[in-house]
């Protein structure tokens, strides 16, 4: 009798026949076939390995070899699919012990480990790989552990270290990239977000380049405000010159993004946000028009509740100076407003940043103002401070009987936030600016991604009712228990240092550790690392490749699409090839109606039920969400404008619209064709339409000068501004 196995770790394991039936179960289902003779087989398959190995210890290996002996003899065609399946995972264990180091067990994919390969593993200087990933969590959790040498024994300490690893190995929570990438190295900074001022005189200009090149170095993204630096055109007294206007330094620090590299692993990048009563907002709205410009650039305007209540009735805003507060001139709110639109809709630029919005709920406007954003526009912040984010996969919360684990959910959150908390202690930060700032406030974004995997798995749709209600629900929890767990962390550690006169006090909170503690995030590749949908984003295709890392191609396909089609006897490679053609299920008449009801991808849903996902999240968040509202290659400009209104009415923080194929080049693509008819082409130029106010018609609103006519349009020699009839 067969009493023992040896295990490919060479651990020797007591015999369980249960395996086989598992084994030879997989293999019928592989091929939709279910198996008649389960008990008949696997008797079989015992008996042989009896006879071979005796009263020896066969390996799983050799136990392997004869089910697949059996299945040859009795089902050909499913011993055909048992084999490729053995292939398969014998590459995966291959490929896993060279970049895991062993053959152990591991939560990663294939597409996890090339991308950790590809960015996170450390190197030698020759670019030879030196850890694995489970070296990488050990890594990272051994480093954010230190934050508590002092205050725990060695044993306590080793405890927090191993919860620390169990959340990244099991992929419950993954932080941000650069804390993935530095922890425990000697250039060890950790944020991902940075704001930094940029002031009206050229040394701060340049001071802040400088500031943005350390940043990008270290791994960090930079948010910028250009509306503090004078409009184009205008007097500098010191030189007697003239300005060249916020636009003309935005393509300065975009230069010097394009030679560094953050990290020496990704391009920098940034955000940058001109308040839509600057002089020069019309050049900055159009300013990457032409794909390719300001390349290293997302762009926001910052809009503010004046200029939406003129939007609303059709009148006219003031432009102000802000070197000196004089007013220079009038636009017309709605033309501004469809030219906001115009140009998203022709490329997704700019977006749009409810600046009241953001301070009505700066949790730290003790501290100042806040202007500008990180360049996903999650995170709103001072200048100076930065701010490290980690996000939970929603993914793993929901338990075998298909319900949330709240239990589950709370813990990872506690546990998240204690993380993230103390990346504040160990980081170093690249100026002593950030280092006050960050530390002042204290600021923490934990977030959430495969939210959409979540829905999936309790099969509710994600444009319905009871999507944005359990939407609303799971963030308020994850807020509320993470905000239990900050004052906690403010009873054993101290409040953040600017906690008098912040929100938290004058509402009669005691104790308090970080000004913020909640941030909806895109995880882009730590969404790829736990092979989770992105933060709240829906699910992009059921099939598709995804461009990134330096324009490779990963290939996606839906899991739990897979396995519901497996489960109901549909799953065949025809039918998976029908899903490829477009990466999606709706126009598929093998594919039930209940099933086409949950399967639903960005393009099929509505643009309101974007925009009320994002709604939702928000109410419970405290900083702001990263969300992309995709719109269909044949939405219009006056769909944009309505996504932008309800925005605001919803209390969104900001807006980002994408319209499917409006660029060259994007970053995620389904299916091999666009199934949407040609959009028609945008009318005139909306510049054309733009009607200056109490402005002689031939001076100009910039500078003063006298315009030159020509053809119905006057034109600026000076300042190049232009405006027609």
């Amino acid at each position: 009798m067969i009493e023992q196995v040896k295990k490919r770790t060479d651990e020797i394991v007591p015999f369980n026949q249960d395996k086989i039936k598992i084994v030879i179960n997989k293999a019928f289902d592989s091929i939709n076939q279910e198996v008649q003779d389960l008990d008949a087989l696997v008797s079989l398959v015992v008996k042989e390995v009896e006879k071979k190995y005796g009263n020896g210890v066969p390996t799983v290996e050799d136990i392997s070899d004869v089910v697949e002996l059996i299945l040859m003899q009795k089902h050909p065609a499913v011993a055909k699919s048992y084999i490729l399946y053995r292939e398969y995972k014998r590459q995966l264990r291959d490929i896993r012990k060279v970049y895991i180091g062993s053959s152990e067990k591991s939560n990663l994919s294939l597409n996890a480990i090339k991308v950790l390969e590809a960015r996170y593993l450390l190197k030698d200087n020759n670019g030879d790989i030196i850890e694995t990933p489970n070296q990488l969590f050990d890594r990272v959790s051994e480093h954010i552990a230190k934050a508590d040498k002092k205050r725990l024994s060695p044993k306590k300490l080793k405890e927090l270290q191993d919860k620390y690893y169990d959340l990244m190995y099991y992929l419950d929570f993954l932080p941000n990239t650069p804390t993935l990438m530095n922890s425990g190295t000697e250039l060890g900074q950790l944020s991902a977000c940075f704001v930094l001022p940029v002031g009206d005189s050229i040394s701060e200009i340049f001071d802040s380049i400088k500031f943005t090149a350390l940043i990008h170095q270290s791994g960090g993204g930079t948010g910028f405000s250009f509306s503090r630096l004078r409009p184009k055109g205008s007097f500098v007294k010191s030189t007697k010159g003239v300005a060249s206007g916020p636009i003309s330094f935005m393509r300065v620090f975009d230069a010097a993004t394009d030679v560094i590299k953050q990290g020496g692993k990704r391009r920098g990048a940034n955000m940058g946000i001109l308040r839509v009563d600057h002089p020069d907002v019309l050049e900055f709205i159009s300013c990457k028009q032409v794909e390719g410009q300001i390349a290293n650039f997302n762009i926001s305007v910052g809009i503010t509740e004046i200029f939406m209540k003129a939007v609303d009735n059709n009148t006219d805003y003031e432009l102000i100076d802000p070197h000196n507060g004089n007013v220079t001139g009038k636009l017309n709110a709605r033309s501004v407003f469809d030219l906001i639109a115009n140009m998203a809709w022709q490329n997704g630029e700019p977006g749009i940043v409810f600046l009241d919005e953001i301070n009505r709920h700066n949790q730290v406007s003790n501290m100042g103002v806040i202007e500008a954003t990180n360049p996903c526009g999650e995170q709103p912040l001072l200048s100076y401070e930065s701010c490290n984010l980690g996000s939970l996969n929603l993914a793993n919360m929901v338990d075998e009987d298909g319900n949330i684990n709240w239990k589950k959910l709370e813990e990872t959150v506690r546990l998240g936030v204690r993380f993230l908390d103390s990346v504040i202690d160990v980081n170093k930060y690249p100026l002593p600016q950030i280092e006050s700032m960050t530390k002042s406030s204290r600021k923490i974004g934990l977030g959430v991604m495969g939210w959409a995997d979540m829905l999936l798995q309790l099969k509710i749709p994600y444009n319905s009712d009871e999507a944005i209600y359990l939407a609303e629900k799971v963030m308020k929890f994850i807020n509320d228990s993470g905000v239990d767990e900050s004052v906690k962390l403010g009873e054993e550690k101290g409040n953040f240092p600017a906690f008098k006169g912040s929100y938290w006090d004058v509402i009669g909170y005691k104790s308090m550790r970080n000004s913020t503690v909640t941030t909806i995030a895109p995880t882009g590749t730590i969404g790829m690392i736990a092979d989770a949908s992105g933060g709240i984003e829906p699910q992009f295709s059921l099939a598709y490749t995804r461009l990134t890392l330096d324009n490779q191609e990963f290939i996606y396909t839906n899991k739990y699409l897979d396995t519901e089609l497996k489960k109901r006897g549909l799953y065949s490679e025809e039918l998976m090839r029908k899903i490829a053609k477009t990466g999606m299920v709706q126009d598929i008449a093998e594919i039930p109606d209940d099933m086409k009801k949950i399967f639903v991808t960005s393009r099929e849903i509505d643009t309101d039920w974007h925009i009320k996902m994002q709604a939702a999240f928000q109410k419970h968040t405290h900083n702001a969400v990263s969300k992309t509202i995709n719109m269909p290659n044949n939405a219009t400009i006056d769909d944009v404008k309505k996504a932008y209104k309800l925005a605001y009415e919803l209390k969104c923080k900001g807006l980002t619209i994408y319209r499917d194929n409006s660029r060259s080049i994007q970053i995620l693509t389904s299916g091999t064709k666009s199934k949407d008819p040609e959009p028609e082409e945008p009318k005139k130029p909306l510049l054309q339409k733009l009607i200056i106010k109490e402005i002689p018609k031939d001076e100009c609103p910039i500078c003063h000068e006298k315009m030159q006519a020509q053809e119905g349009c006057y034109t600026c020699t000076k300042c190049s501004y232009s405006k027609c009839s």
